[in-house]
């Protein structure tokens, strides 16, 4: 990992915060739907399904387009970012996800574009958050492995807070998970897939995902 300026850091924790305006903090990622029918029901259930997702599954995938976003732009190639902002959108399972991750994606451009004048491509059809991410991460100079450390921390944050108020869990519960979580996070080797490597496992989100919008009541956004 590289040594961070002062300024720099301080765009991380930005970059980072739940206090960042893209809406993450109203999806839960199937998980009201999984606590609604009971598949999950306890912090371990939990940790369960949010490790898998790490490993196989949406974040895995996420990941991988964060760091081919953050490379191309670093190398000023943004035909490529574009290239894989789009593989990236038809390969959302679900219309649910598409959308969230669209709207999160989009939401971040133009808070970006009102802060600083520097040209970023245009994505006609939207942008998704991983690839904007790992654009203004690489645009405001935070180096490839910090910038996905902190985008798998930030997405693993807003799961086990959703678990929280879903399940409930206690908030010491809660941070006991995210120091779990954030070593299985430090031991990634996501960084290192090759594009042939890149796929996931995520049916049973999928089903999540789909199944969200008919609940009787919700507290999360589909």
């Amino acid at each position: 990992m590289d040594t961070l300026t002062n300024s720099a850091l301080l765009r991380l924790l930005q970059l980072a915060s739940p206090a960042l305006p893209v809406g993450a903090y109203s999806y839960s990622e199937g998980l009201e739907t999984l606590v609604h029918t009971g598949v999950i029901q306890t912090v371990n259930d939990l940790e369960h399904w949010i490790m898998q997702e790490l490993q196989y599954g949406a974040a895995r995938l996420e990941a991988a387009m964060l760091v081919r976003s953050h490379r191309a732009t670093i190398a000023q190639n943004f035909d490529q970012v574009l290239y894989w902002n789009q593989w990236f959108t038809a390969a959302r399972e679900t219309e649910e996800l598409r959308s969230q991750s669209l709207q999160m994606g989009g939401s971040l451009l133009r808070l970006f574009r009102s802060l600083y004048p520097e040209p970023i491509p245009t994505f006609e059809d939207g942008c998704n958050f991983a690839i904007a991410f790992g654009l203004v991460a690489a645009l405001w100079q935070i180096d490839e492995s910090t910038a996905l450390l902190a985008h798998l921390h930030s997405w693993a944050t807003n799961l086990v807070s959703a678990g929280v108020k879903l399940i409930p869990l206690g908030q010491t519960a809660g941070q006991q998970l995210l120091l779990k979580l954030g070593e299985a996070i430090g031991e990634s080797t996501i960084a290192d897939l090759a594009d042939s490597e890149i796929e996931s496992c995520g049916w049973g989100l999928s089903i999540a995902s789909m199944a969200h919008e008919t609940l009787y009541s919700r507290l999360f956004r589909s």
